[in-house]
């Protein structure tokens, strides 16, 4: 099989790991939904409010501030926009779950992260 050598090697590995429309909806849609169960559940205990319709939502009181996770169908990626950053989650199917491609963390491990570091605790998601 021929291959141009112009298109890096990274880019190939992330392309056997890309779904379908249809895939990528109904993973983007369950990994989003058992986040935000284990959110909801986190809820209970920390102090913050989360919500999904669409795209989930974090929201903190004081100070205020406000987590963002969405799909985005055009290039089957889970965005996540935290601390002021942006994070792009692949599908990695070694995993069987959306994380980063640079980092490999996934995408409960990310958003774990960013509300342990909002709150100044570690929490742990059990999505």
């Amino acid at each position: 099989m021929w291959l141009p050598t112009s298109i890096p090697f990274a880019i190939l590995l992330r392309d056997n790991n890309m779904l379908d429309d249809q895939q990528f909806r109904l993973k983007s849609d369950q990994t989003l939904e058992r986040l935000h169960s284990a959110l909801v559940e986190a809820s209970e205990e920390f102090d913050f409010e989360t919500d999904f319709a669409g795209a989930l939502t974090i929201e903190f009181e004081d100070p205020p501030a406000k987590f963002v996770i969405s799909p985005n169908a055009p290039v089957r990626q889970i965005w996540v926009s935290a601390h002021s950053k942006s994070f792009k989650l692949d599908w990695n199917s070694e995993k069987d779950t959306f994380a980063n491609p640079d980092t490999g963390q996934t995408l409960t491990e990310l958003v774990s992260d960013a509300v342990g570091r909002r709150l100044g605790r570690n929490i742990a998601l059990g999505a």
